[in-house]
């Protein structure tokens, strides 16, 4: 668990700071997440979703606006920290205690309450099909 500072700023965590200083250069974006938390994006991996997003027909015009409407490029600072802007901090109700993940090629962002609360209705629902054979190899 990591805690917003004052000016809303949070800290990368050290196991991925120095992977994405090397790798973007820092680069990085923040957008909604449809499920009530922040993306956070290297810019490289933000780009092709930007494009697949942009290939979605018209019917898709409202989520178009919520994804790359929402999207703010930021950069981790010389102190290893992201400024999240204050609309999206608000949307995804970061206010001070903020889980930060790795979910594959991006990051999520979570109000540590609201995070608990989705986990609990999840293991609550039980595990789907999908997961009850999987393997670690």
């Amino acid at each position: 668990m990591l805690t917003l500072d004052g000016k809303g700023r949070i800290t990368v965590p050290a196991r991925w700071r120095e992977l994405l200083m090397a790798a973007v250069n820092g680069q990085m974006v923040v957008a909604k997440n449809a499920d009530g938390c922040l993306g956070l994006y290297p810019l490289s991996v933000w780009e092709a979703l930007e494009a697949q997003l942009l290939e979605l027909s018209s019917e898709n015009d409202a989520w178009r606006r919520f994804f790359i409407g929402s999207a703010t490029d930021v950069e981790i600072d010389a102190s290893a920290r992201v400024l999240i802007p204050p609309e999206l901090r608000a949307w995804a109700g970061l206010d001070k205690d903020v889980k930060f993940m790795g979910v594959g090629p991006h990051f999520e962002l979570w109000d540590m309450a609201r995070y608990e609360a989705r986990e609990a209705e999840a293991l609550a629902a039980g595990r789907p099909e999908a997961l009850r054979n999987l393997v670690v190899r």
